[in-house]
């Protein structure tokens, strides 16, 4: 095959192409975060309850990308992830002017299933063109990407809610997801080593079956599992805390101090490069012990203390996905290498919605440190996995080289 090499003007329009998909994605999925204390105000409904709006769209995104992955190998990766970005951006502007929080539900489940296109379909697009020497740098462009656009989002809704309300943000951040998702469809390069393949649901369920049956990828499913779980339900909830004493800060305030996840592009870049020269079990474990401190600073009254919390815990949570998920293309066969990553984002997602939910239920019965306390046992749990990763992979090269 004919790989992508570093540095070229395929490479480039890649680059750009994954920012701009990533960014229109995540930047629409978790729109609704920093709202969650608003719509719990305005429609008198309980935090967990508000969370749905993430928490549906997630799940939604979760059922999604498992079938997608089935017409994509008919039609084609670049056909399916542009339409896919196109109607998550159309709905987005539908959703802005619903008139009630059941209609926004409804519509932010379609804008679930209308997402999934690009991210079940945007690691394995990578995994086929681009050269193997530089899949973690690539891919940690891509996860570099999930975090600004989840920032973008966030900030364009506080700011415009503040200014004016939610509808009207909602509006905004559609007609510029739109625009990103037109300009993604002109520049990324077509794929030059997909092989078309019929369209067979009994193929996908080997696939899936297959995907499901390798250990070491189960254990990575996991790890995605929890990753996105805690980190949601930190930032789901932590308006709470900031909007009382001794912060007392406003809407717009607390959607700026997402700015600090803007750390996890930079982290999941650094760490996608660090993998040609560290094992990947090593890296996710230094990122975890980055997250799971961070957490731990966010129960601090000190304001400055709680942002380099924030920090940590977002470098952290972006350099272990983005290492999770190069992961996935590394050990998965290569025909099974888009059944692995739907199955990772499968799980990653469901974690999201899951978990994220459940941290509302620790809100309301133990504050704040409760919350805090489920991230931390997660977290440390989500390292024994990397252990058994690790020792499983080791087995694995001592059995190949006997065998040889």
């Amino acid at each position: 095959m004919q790989y992508i090499e570093f540095g070229t003007p395929a490479y480039r329009r890649i680059f750009l192409s994954m920012l701009l998909g990533s960014t229109v994605t995540f930047a629409i999925l978790y729109s609704p975060q920093p709202l969650i204390h608003t719509f719990s105000k305005q429609f008198n409904i309980s935090p967990s309850t508000s969370s749905l709006t993430i928490s549906f769209a997630t799940v939604a995104l979760a059922v999604s990308m498992l079938f997608i992955t089935v017409f994509s190998n008919a039609w084609g990766r670049k056909k399916i992830m542009g339409i896919s970005l196109l109607l998550t951006s159309l709905v987005g502007i539908l959703a802005s002017f619903s008139p009630n929080f059941e209609t926004l539900i409804f519509l932010r489940i379609v804008q679930g299933i209308a997402m999934g296109g690009f991210p079940a379909i945007a690691m394995t697009y990578l995994s086929e063109e681009v050269s193997p020497r530089h899949i973690g740098r690539i891919m940690g462009i891509y996860i570099g990407g999930s975090a600004f656009g989840g920032f973008l989002g966030r900030v364009i809704v506080s700011t415009l809610t503040d200014f004016f309300s939610w509808h009207i943000a909602l509006l905004v951040l559609g007609l510029f997801s739109l625009i990103g998702s037109l300009l993604f469809w002109m520049y990324l390069p077509e794929s030059q080593n997909f092989k078309k393949a019929k369209l067979s649901f009994g193929n996908w369920a080997t696939g899936i079956s297959g995907g499901l049956k390798n250990k070491s990828l189960f254990c990575i499913y996991g790890i995605g599992f929890l990753l996105m779980g805690v980190y949601v339900s930190l930032f789901n909830y932590i308006g709470f805390p900031l909007s009382k004493s001794p912060y007392h800060l406003s809407q717009t305030a607390i959607g700026f101090l997402f700015i600090f996840q803007l750390t996890g592009s930079w982290s999941s870049y650094l760490f996608g490069n660090l993998t040609e020269r560290y094992s990947r079990s090593r890296l996710v474990s230094v990122a975890i012990v980055m997250a799971l401190i961070g957490s731990l600073m966010t129960l601090s009254s000190n304001i400055f203390l709680l942002i380099i919390g924030l920090v940590l815990f977002a470098s952290g949570f972006f350099a272990a996905h983005s290492i999770a998920s190069g992961w996935i293309g590394i050990i998965s066969p290569p025909r099974s290498k888009a059944y692995a990553s739907s199955l990772y984002l499968l799980f990653y997602y469901i974690g999201s919605s899951l978990i994220g939910w459940f941290g509302g239920v620790f809100l309301s019965h133990f504050g704040w440190g409760g919350v805090i306390f489920m991230i931390c046992g997660l977290l440390i749990f989500t390292s024994s996995l990397v252990i058994v990763i690790s020792q499983s992979l080791r087995l694995s090269r001592m059995e190949a080289v006997q065998t040889s």
